[in-house]
């Protein structure tokens, strides 16, 4: 298994560095997640970058489900849904601001897959991504089923999940239609969850301790735990607080200045 994880010469004929992957290489990546091979020793070995395979492999199932054949049907409906919707030279055309089309794509991608590794759903993540990147600063849920390339019920799902988290709010939009945001405060509002996270295990831990006796190596244990916990959620709420105006204040301004 190994020996065909190195022998990479067929594959390196087919794909271009930094092109799409290939069905050779996806089949690689499958027996290294089946050797239980890191991402980075995966990427390495296809000598990609890591957040190429992380993203490929999250997207796909994740690294218990991922299957070769199926991620690259999924990859190739892709593109060919983009050739249907894209017309035809428009792929390498510059977007609003300036933007380099492609550039953006691999940029979201990367941002949704950061997303994906800290626990968020696929197409919540993609959700997401689309809503701190938007120049409107606000998305309906028709504009992100059409973005993302889903359905409608997979957007209410991934906004209601999001909801649940604080990551995101709604605003009454043009008629019946609401929109969605994710504004600056979402990082504040998720670092005091967090914090709360942190203060709850810190409690049990505690309770733990009367149950299993103080002056026990369990009881210490624990009480050290509740201890580090309740520290380290003092520190993210006071410095959420202290840094809180950070996200509301113009770049280019003083506050900028890291002294």
């Amino acid at each position: 298994m190994n020996a065909i994880l190195k022998d990479r010469t067929s594959t390196k004929e087919i794909a271009m560095p930094g092109g799409r992957l290939t069905k050779q290489e996806r089949q690689q990546i499958a027996l290294g997640l089946a050797d239980d091979l890191a991402y980075a020793e995966i990427a390495r070995r296809l000598d990609r970058p890591t957040s190429t395979v992380t993203r490929e492999v999250l997207r796909n199932g994740g690294p218990v489900d991922y299957r070769a054949d199926l991620a690259h049907r999924a990859a190739e409906r892709r593109t060919h849904r983009r050739k249907q919707t894209t017309p035809r030279g428009q792929e390498t055309l510059p977007q609003a601001h300036g933007r380099d089309a492609e550039a953006v794509r691999e940029f979201e991608e990367s941002f949704t897959t950061l997303f994906m590794q800290s626990g968020v759903p696929r197409i919540g993540a993609g959700v997401l991504t689309c809503l701190l990147t938007s120049d409107a600063g606000s998305v309906t849920a028709a504009e992100l089923a059409q973005r993302l390339e889903v359905s409608p019920a997979s957007v209410s799902k991934a906004i209601s999940f999001l909801e649940g988290q604080g990551l995101v709010r709604r605003e009454p939009g043009e008629g019946r239609r609401e929109r969605y945001v994710a504004d600056n405060d979402v990082w504040y509002q998720s670092i005091i969850g967090t914090a709360q996270s942190n203060a709850q295990l810190a409690t049990s831990a505690r309770e733990g301790v009367s149950v299993l006796g103080r002056d026990t190596p369990a009881g210490e244990r624990l009480e050290n735990i509740a201890r580090f916990m309740d520290f380290i959620s003092e520190s993210l709420v006071r410095a959420a607080a202290q840094a809180r105006e950070i996200l509301h204040t113009r770049s280019g301004t003083p506050s900028d200045d890291p002294s």
